[in-house]
């Protein structure tokens, strides 16, 4: 069962939408009993990233998501505000952020020179940077929808896993171990997003 995870931060509907459309067995919570017996997770998130890691508090969620995602290794993926929180901190907010993985969360830089729109907003490419489960069988040049203003930067280069160009290269998805994070939205890429979700909903190894 993967369980997308309720933090009243984003729509969360149109992502259980798409675990329904491609089969995978999928529910919204927040309640802890329910996280603590999932075999996945996604953390979604639209908003900012104080609220989100506030609410997280809140409600009482971070120590079953470190119990399952830092001790028991279960799979999980961060969409949006959720790759953020994953970091260890975002120049939006001053709350430390759940440091599941070495990296940081900052603005697109100002360049007039690059006469750069912020947000970001709209399809854009992925450019794999390492073979990971989650893209197997992905269609021919992978496009996906993206909306925001702030993106990761890793620590360990080892921990890209796509990038993206839109003034300047940034990390558009990154995974250390079993601990996933896309800066897009899959649930709004049709068939590309279809595939990735398929891909971590079945992937024996994520």
């Amino acid at each position: 069962m993967i369980v997308i995870i309720d933090y009243q931060m984003g729509n969360i509907g149109s992502i259980l939408n798409m675990l329904k459309k491609i089969g995978a067995a999928g529910t919204i919570s927040s309640d802890p009993a329910v996280i603590g017996q999932a075999d996945r997770l996604i953390l979604p998130g639209v908003g900012a990233f104080d609220q989100g890691m506030a609410n997280l508090e809140r409600m009482g969620l971070i120590p079953v998501l470190n119990e399952k995602v830092m001790v028991g290794r279960t799979p999980v993926l961060g969409i949006c505000l959720g790759m953020q929180l994953m970091t260890k901190s975002s120049e939006e907010g001053k709350k430390a952020g759940l440091g599941w993985v070495n990296a940081r969360t900052v603005r697109f830089k100002h360049d007039p020179a690059l006469n750069l729109k912020v947000p970001h907003m709209g399809w854009n490419a992925i450019v794999p940077k390492k073979e990971s489960p989650l893209l197997a069988d992905m269609y021919a040049e992978p496009r996906f929808y993206f909306v925001h203003s702030y993106h990761a930067v890793c620590g360990d280069p080892a921990d890209v896993l796509t990038s993206t160009f839109h003034g300047y290269e940034f990390t558009s998805a990154f995974q250390h171990g079993s601990v996933i994070g896309v800066q897009f939205h899959p649930e709004k890429s049709h068939k590309f997003g279809m595939r990735l979700l398929k891909n971590f909903a079945e992937a024996a190894s994520c």
